[in-house]
C-alpha cells in the first residue's frame, strides 16, 4: 500500500484575528482564504474577535498557533494584550498590525519580544497579500520539516 495515500493531511494552523475594525477582520479572513486557495488543502482555521478581553480568555481555552493583533483598540490596546498573552504563557506566533507610524510598530515589536513572544513582525495596516504570505512562510514551512505541532510554534529544539 502506498504510504502517501494513508498519511493524514498536515494540521491546519489555527489563527486568531484580533481587531476592533470588522472590515479589517473580514479583509484578513479573505486574505488567509486566498492563501488557502494556493494549497491543495486548507492551511488555516480562522477565528475572529473584536474584543480584546474575550480574545484573551479564548487564548487559555483554545490557543491558536498564530495571533494577528491590531495595536490600537479600545478598552485594552494591543500592547496591553501582548503583555497579558505573554503572562498567560501564549506560545504561538504573533503578527502585529497598526496604522501608527513605524517607530510605534517597532517599539511594540521589541516589547512583545522582550516579553518572550514569538513575533513574526509588525506591519502597517492594511497589510498586503504579499507581506502576509511572506510573514507566514516560516510557519507554513514547518509542515515540510515534519513539525507535528503547529499549535505551539516555539523554535524547534536541537537534538
Amino acid at each position: 500500500m502506498d504510504e502517501s495515500a494513508t498519511q493524514a493531511p498536515p494540521p491546519r494552523i489555527r489563527v486568531l484575528l484580533l481587531d476592533d475594525d470588522h472590515f479589517m477582520l473580514e479583509l484578513l479572513t479573505d486574505m488567509l482564504a486566498d492563501l488557502d486557495g494556493a494549497d491543495s488543502a486548507r492551511a488555516f482555521e480562522v477565528r475572529t474577535e473584536s474584543d480584546a478581553r474575550r480574545a484573551l480568555a479564548s487564548l487559555a481555552l483554545d490557543p491558536p498557533g498564530l495571533l494577528i493583533c491590531d495595536l490600537s483598540m479600545p478598552d485594552m490596546d494591543g500592547i496591553e494584550f501582548m503583555q497579558a498573552a505573554a503572562a498567560a504563557g501564549f506560545g504561538g506566533g504573533v503578527m502585529l498590525l497598526s496604522g501608527m507610524d513605524s517607530g510605534v510598530r517597532k517599539a511594540a515589536e521589541r516589547l512583545a519580544r522582550a516579553h518572550g513572544l514569538n513575533v513574526l513582525g509588525a506591519f502597517k495596516k492594511p497589510i498586503s497579500a504579499a507581506e502576509l504570505q511572506a510573514a507566514l512562510a516560516p510557519l507554513r514551512g514547518l509542515e515540510a520539516l515534519g513539525h507535528e505541532n503547529l499549535y505551539n510554534l516555539s523554535p524547534l529544539s536541537e537534538k
